[in-house]
C-alpha cells in the first residue's frame, strides 16, 4: 500500500501531533513543577498575596467581610488583585475559624400582586420594619424599629422599645421626617404597626403613599430584610440583650457602623452615607485611578479594560430588569 503519512495516520486513528511527539518526545524534567505552582505573566506575586491575606485577616478580626476589606484597601488607593482573587485567597487561608460565619435563610413566596417602587435619588422611597431582640426572659423581647432609604441603604431612623406600639412608630417617623424631609413612598410588610390607622393618619396628610409587601415574600421588602440580616449575622451580635439600655446601646453602635463604615455590596462597596450625600464620587475617582494603574501594570490579568463599579442610578422593589441596577 502506498499513500501519504496523513492518510496512514487517519486509517490508524492516530493524531499527527501524537505521532510527532512519539517520534521526537520532549526531554523529561527531573523535578517537574505542577501547573498551579508555575510562574506566568498574570500570576499574583507571593508578596502581593501575603499583603492581601493580611488585609483579609485584619478584616476578619474586626468582623468584616472580604468585600469590606477589598473596598477599604481600594478606597486607600491600593489595588493588588481583582475582587474575585481576594475571595480565592480567602478560601486558601488555612485557619478558616477566623472567618465570620454567615447563615442562609429561605423564605416563602405567594402569587399575589407585587408592589412596584422606584427610586432615582435619596429620600424618595423608605422601607421600614420591626424585628425582635431577645431578652434573657422567655417570651419577652425588645422591639427594634428601623427606617432605611432604599436608594442609599442608609438607616435614616430607628429606635428600640420594649413593645410594638402604633404611636411609637408615628413618633419615629415624625423625628425622621423632621431631619430628612418627607419621602414620596413608605413601604413595609403588613404587620399591625405598619397598617395602623395612626400611621396612615400621620403620613397621609403629608402626601406620602404607603405600600405593603405580600405575605411571606421577603423580595417585596428586601432592603429592610437585608439590613436586619446584616445586623443579626455579624459575629459580634450578642443575640441576648440583658435589658433595654443594652439593646439601645448596641443599636447605636451598629447603626453608626452600618451607615459610615459598612461597604455595602448592593451599592458597589460604598457606604450608605457616601451614597446618601453623594460623596461616593470622590472615592470612586480614587478607586478608578487605582484600578487603571493596576490595569496598566498588569494588562495580562484582564480580558478587557476594566471599569470601576458605581452605585445604580435606579433602585426599586419588583422593578422590571431593564430599569433596575442601571449604573451611573
Amino acid at each position: 500500500m502506498t499513500g501519504s503519512q496523513r492518510t496512514a495516520l487517519d486509517l490508524a486513528g492516530v493524531a499527527r501531533s501524537t505521532w510527532q511527539y512519539r517520534n521526537a518526545p520532549r526531554p523529561k524534567v527531573a523535578t517537574p513543577v505542577p501547573q498551579k505552582e508555575r510562574d506566568y505573566l498574570s500570576r499574583i506575586s507571593a508578596q502581593d498575596r501575603a499583603l492581601i491575606e493580611g488585609y483579609i485577616l485584619t478584616g476578619w478580626a474586626q468582623h468584616n467581610s472580604v468585600d469590606h476589606s477589598f473596598a477599604a484597601a481600594w478606597d486607600d488607593g491600593v489595588m493588588l488583585a481583582s475582587q474575585r482573587m481576594w475571595w480565592r485567597i480567602a478560601e486558601e487561608i488555612e485557619d478558616q475559624m477566623l472567618r465570620p460565619k454567615i447563615a442562609t435563610k429561605h423564605t416563602k413566596r405567594t402569587g399575589k400582586d407585587a408592589p412596584v417602587l422606584k427610586a432615582t435619588a435619596p429620600n424618595q422611597v423608605w422601607s421600614w420594619d420591626i424585628t425582635d431582640l431577645y431578652s434573657p426572659w422567655r417570651g419577652i423581647t425588645f422591639k427594634a424599629y428601623k427606617i432605611i432609604d432604599i436608594y442609599s441603604r442608609k438607616v435614616v431612623g430607628w429606635r428600640v422599645e420594649d413593645r410594638e406600639v402604633d404611636q411609637l412608630a408615628v413618633e419615629m417617623f415624625a423625628e425622621t421626617i423632621a431631619t430628612w424631609g418627607a419621602p414620596q413612598f413608605v413601604h413595609s410588610d403588613s404587620g399591625a404597626a405598619m397598617t395602623s390607622n395612626a400611621l396612615y393618619n400621620y403620613l397621609g396628610p403629608l402626601g406620602i403613599t404607603i405600600t405593603h409587601n405580600r405575605p411571606y415574600t421577603s423580595n417585596d421588602n428586601p432592603f429592610s430584610e437585608a439590613g436586619f440580616r446584616t445586623m443579626k449575622y455579624r459575629p459580634d451580635y450578642p443575640r441576648i440583650f440583658t435589658d433595654l439600655d443594652a439593646a439601645r446601646a448596641y443599636l447605636t453602635g451598629y447603626v453608626t457602623w452600618y451607615n459610615t463604615s459598612h461597604r455595602h455590596s448592593g451599592i458597589a462597596l460604598f457606604t450608605p452615607d457616601q451614597v446618601h450625600d453623594g460623596s461616593w464620587r470622590a472615592t470612586w475617582a480614587i478607586r478608578d485611578n487605582a484600578l487603571q494603574r493596576y490595569y496598566q501594570a498588569h494588562p495580562e490579568r484582564f480580558h478587557a479594560k476594566p471599569t470601576t463599579p458605581a452605585p445604580a442610578d435606579t433602585v426599586g422593589i419588583n422593578l422590571p430588569k431593564k430599569e433596575e441596577n442601571q449604573p451611573h
